[in-house]
């Protein structure tokens, strides 16, 4: 299963009313009728209010419904919070750990989401992790120095028995469409990420291991620049962010991903 590219469709809040979900869902039903997936899987992942109603419309064997977060704990005094277990007990597969907007807003640090990484694994979830540089740290050249740090720091108990179940999404935040970037990252520019990622990987796991981890990027992904941020920069798939609330779109950037 590790060889197919993956297309990490992140919902966020941007569907907050029940009409605007049934919306999404009777539109992404239609868009989804001539999808033929053969190399790629498709993780869609809604608010968790929605996870279930999302479960329960999807049958298909290549599209698959994840979690936007998740707490490091299985049970006990987290107000608000959703655990591994509950999201596995409710056959969810995959949650997206670390986003830029989860360290942001909610102060989340490496170490919480490597104790968030080491608990979904537990749980037999796979974990999409970003990482990656805001403005400023691009700016003064430490693109790699922080991709690294972040890398050891979210991975340092996971070992070579668990890594190929983890995604790396690389997630320049100054990508980000929200930050509105002057200039958005070329293929090369998201290619000398990749190799920094895959360099550690092979480093601390052996090629071997390295090559069964998925590493995707993120950064205002969409039908029209899918080919150069992730197809010619050899990204094995996309986390996508806004576009992902037109079914249609989001089907076109999959098909893409497949060919």
């Amino acid at each position: 299963m590790n060889n197919k590219n993956i297309i990490v469709a992140n919902l966020k809040m941007y569907l907050s009313l029940a009409g605007e979900v049934e919306r999404w869902l009777e539109n992404f039903s239609k868009a989804k009728k001539d999808l033929k997936l053969k190399n790629t899987e498709l993780v869609i992942c809604p608010p968790a209010i929605f996870l279930d109603q999302f479960s329960k419309k999807n049958k298909s064997k290549t599209i698959f419904v994840g979690a936007q977060n998740c707490v490091w704990e299985n049970k006990g005094a987290f107000t608000g919070e959703i655990s591994p277990t509950m999201l596995s007990s409710s056959g969810i597969k995959y949650v997206i750990l670390g986003h830029s907007e989860r360290r942001k807003y909610f102060g989340e640090n490496d170490e919480m989401i490597s104790q968030k990484i080491s608990a979904v694994l537990r749980a037999g979830i796979k974990p999409i992790i970003c990482i990656g540089e805001d403005g400023d740290q691009r700016r003064k050249g430490l693109t790699m120095e922080v991709v690294l740090g972040q890398l050891s720091n979210c991975l340092i108990e996971i070992g070579p028995g668990k890594i190929e179940n983890v995604i790396i999404c690389y997630e320049p935040i100054w990508a980000i469409s929200a930050n509105k970037p002057k200039f958005p990252p070329t293929s090369a520019d998201i290619m000398t990420a990749r190799l920094l990622i895959k360099k550690f990987l092979v480093k601390k796991y052996g090629e071997k291991t390295a090559e069964r981890v998925r590493i995707i990027y993120g950064g205002s992904v969409d039908s029209k620049n899918v080919q150069e941020v992730c197809i010619d920069s050899g990204m094995k798939g996309a986390l996508i962010g806004s576009a992902s609330t037109i079914p249609h779109e989001l089907k076109k950037i999959t098909k893409l991903m497949d060919n």
